[in-house]
C-alpha cells in the first residue's frame, strides 16, 4: 500500500469517527427528549441547532474523502461548543442567574441525569463538541501536510 493511500484511509477514518460521534450524540439527543420526556431547554436547542447538521456535513464528507468539509463543519463545532460551554457555565452557577437565558419555559439548569455522578447532559455535549473540535482540526492538519 502507498504512503498516500495510508494516509487518505487514516484520514477517511478520523473524519468517520467524526460522524460517528455526531451522529451518536444526535441520536442521545433525541433519544433523551422523545424516549425520555426530558423537555430541551432553550441552549439545548441551540446546541442541537449546531449539532444535528454535522450528522449531514460530515457524511458528506466522507464519500468521496472531501478535505474542504473542514470549512464547514469546523465553524458548526466550535459554535456549539461556545454554547456547550456557556449552558456548563450556567449549569455549575458560575454564570449568575440574572443572565441565563432560560427565563420562561424549562429552565438551562435543570438536573435530569448525572452519569458517574458528575456527567450531565450539558457535560455531555460540551465533551461531544471538544472531542469533535479536536478531530476536525488533527484531519485538517493531516491535509496540511
Amino acid at each position: 500500500m502507498r504512503g498516500s493511500d495510508q494516509k487518505s484511509n487514516a484520514s477517511w477514518a478520523i473524519l468517520f469517527f467524526c460522524w460517528l460521534l455526531a451522529t451518536v450524540s444526535t441520536l442521545g439527543s433525541l433519544f433523551f427528549s422523545q424516549v425520555m420526556d426530558f423537555a430541551p431547554c432553550l441552549l439545548c436547542w441551540y446546541q442541537r441547532i449546531f449539532l444535528f447538521p454535522l450528522v449531514i456535513i460530515l457524511a458528506r464528507g466522507l464519500f468521496p474523502l472531501d478535505k474542504n468539509v473542514v470549512k464547514y463543519a469546523l465553524p458548526l463545532a466550535v459554535a456549539g461548543w461556545l454554547a456547550a460551554l456557556y449552558h456548563n457555565l450556567l449549569y455549575s452557577g458560575i454564570i449568575p442567574e440574572s443572565i441565563q437565558p432560560c427565563s420562561q419555559g424549562v429552565s438551562c439548569t435543570e438536573k435530569y441525569i448525572e452519569l458517574f455522578g458528575f456527567l450531565t447532559i450539558p457535560g455531555l455535549s460540551l465533551l461531544s463538541f471538544s472531542l469533535t473540535i479536536v478531530l476536525l482540526i488533527i484531519f485538517k492538519r493531516r491535509f496540511a501536510e
